[in-house]
């Protein structure tokens, strides 16, 4: 694998506040409303993940020059005037693509989540529970595979929810609200999409209700941030009550068909008990004659989530097709050569591999590498004036490939139970600490190997750098001291292959034609 040479990273956008490379936190992204390269039309037509517009059932609005649709704009031209500061903050905030925002409040809500529970005074450690969200320690612990999920059930919400909108907008067609009165006045760019049902409004429930159950700890702020949201719509002048009634039925339909998958997936089951993480364990001495031991004291009994391989993936048919064959034999030649070059990159690290191994940790307190990928993804949304549904397809089959990888991931790290370098190497230290889970395939990596190849697929002329960025990350868990090399490469090939499948799906959704 070719080594990365260039400095750290970052993609510098007229829109966007100067943001360190050395911390992506806050998520919050200065940006304005802006005008809308496409509406894309026929969006109401593309295949959606779990639920379709035939499933939902939205009654055509009044006629704009009926009685009640007159109240209607009236109530919003009263409310649209004389804002106050607090209400035309909340205006631009919210812009004319919230899907943004909410990708945002998630990431912020993993990066709240991503702890560690400590040790109980005795040495035992208490799992997160969701029977029992306060804890202690409280739920959930956001750990990688958590934000995986987690953005792929926000994600593929909103693109569902937003396909059927786009149905019904231009199935009855009725015209933004500018159109119909132009006295009233409009915060955002004029784009002629028609006003019924509210986009914003089917982000704002189906966003709302998929977060409130993944943090259910957060309910009143996420009522809080979903009743701004909507007040903003009013306030912008972008939508009346009937369509914003309309849009919120929608994203109710929405959640609710993602939220009844979530249940079964396995994901439930994905922290083992210790006989179980301790009979994986055995398998894989059994199999290789090697094992991975958690090098922390007091020692975890079980380490991070031992079967998420098992959750159901979105769109790799069998998990097991894009499992990688066994690493090298600890102390076997190739092995040797591995172990040989982290001895010396950690005797002569660089300043510059310093600078890529802590901009890739992505460790405790941060929003994992799902959202490290999710943040430049944002970045790309709002160069190229993606409008709210194709943004909402662009996070959706990213963290889909995100999540997919995980699980390809996590099936190959309790397949095979390779010892990490801090376990293997006498003596040797990382600068990164060491991860509670095995070593072989490299989560970044293969996490890195997906999402890079679905960015290439949907921005093209971006292809190289984020398949550099891909690169990178692998490089770092090196740098770090975290994992060998043939952990970070065969990740990057596993990731891409899981990405295939997810590109497969979508260039059969009809939003390429």
């Amino acid at each position: 694998m070719k080594k990365i040479t260039t400095i750290c990273l970052c993609l510098v956008l007229v829109a966007a506040s100067v943001i360190s490379c050395e911390n992506e936190l806050p998520t919050y992204f200065k940006f304005n409303a802006y005008q809308f390269s496409d509406l894309d039309t026929d969006g109401g037509n593309w295949q959606p993940i779990l639920i379709g517009p035939s499933s939902i059932e939205v009654p055509a609005p009044s006629n704009v020059t009926s009685s009640e649709y007159q109240a209607e704009l009236a109530a919003l031209k009263s409310a649209a005037q004389n804002l106050s500061g607090q209400q035309a903050d909340a205006v631009a905030y919210w812009t004319n693509n919230p899907v943004i925002r909410w990708n945002e409040i998630a990431l912020e809500l993993a990066a709240k989540y991503n702890l560690i529970p400590p040790p109980n005074p005795d040495g035992t450690y208490t799992l997160p529970s969701a029977a029992n969200p306060q804890g202690p320690p409280p739920f959930p612990f956001a750990h990688p595979p958590y934000t995986s999920r987690m953005l792929a059930y926000l994600s593929v919400a909103q693109f569902d929810g937003l396909i059927t909108a786009w149905h019904y907008k231009f199935e009855y067609n009725r015209p933004a609200i500018y159109q119909t009165d132009a006295t009233i006045p409009y915060a955002y760019h004029k784009n002629n999409l028609p006003s019924y049902p509210s986009e914003g409004a089917v982000i704002a429930i189906a966003s709302r209700d998929i977060l409130k159950a993944m943090f259910p700890l957060e309910h009143d702020y996420l009522n809080a941030k979903a009743e701004e949201h909507l007040n903003s719509l009013t306030w912008s002048g972008s939508a009346t009550a009937s369509d914003i009634e309309a849009g919120k039925a929608i994203g109710t339909a929405a959640k609710a068909a993602a939220l009844a998958r979530a249940p079964t997936d396995k994901m439930g089951a994905a922290q083992t008990p210790r006989p179980v993480s301790d009979a994986i364990k055995q398998a894989a001495i059994d199999r290789f004659g090697w094992h991975w031991d958690n090098q922390e004291t007091p020692q975890r009994p079980v380490g991070l989530t031992p079967a998420f391989g098992q959750v159901t993936p979105w769109n790799v048919p069998d998990i097991t097709t894009v499992r990688p064959g066994p690493p090298p034999a600890p102390g076997s030649a190739e092995f040797q050569t591995a172990a040989n070059e982290l001895k010396d990159v950690a005797k002569n690290l660089t300043d510059r591999q310093r600078k890529i191994a802590n901009w890739w940790s992505d460790g405790l307190g941060t929003y994992t590498p799902p959202g490290h990928w999710n943040r430049r993804t944002k970045e790309y949304i709002i160069k190229y004036n993606m409008n709210p549904l194709r943004a909402a397809r662009t996070f959706a089959y990213l963290n889909m490939a995100v999540q997919d990888a995980g699980i390809a991931c996590w099936d190959t790290k309790y397949y095979y139970h390779y010892p990490r370098p801090i376990q293997t190497i006498n003596g040797f230290k990382t600068i990164l600490g060491t991860p509670n889970f095995p070593a072989y395939t490299s989560g970044h990596s293969t996490f890195s190997g997906a999402a890079a190849e679905v960015l290439a697929y949907i921005f093209p002329a971006e292809a190289n750098a984020v398949r550099e960025w891909a690169i990178e990350a692998a490089e770092s868990r090196i740098y770090g001291g975290i994992h060998y090399r043939f952990d970070s490469e065969v990740g990057l090939t596993q990731g891409r292959a899981v990405a295939a499948f997810t590109i497969a799906r979508a260039q059969a959704d009809g939003a390429d034609d």
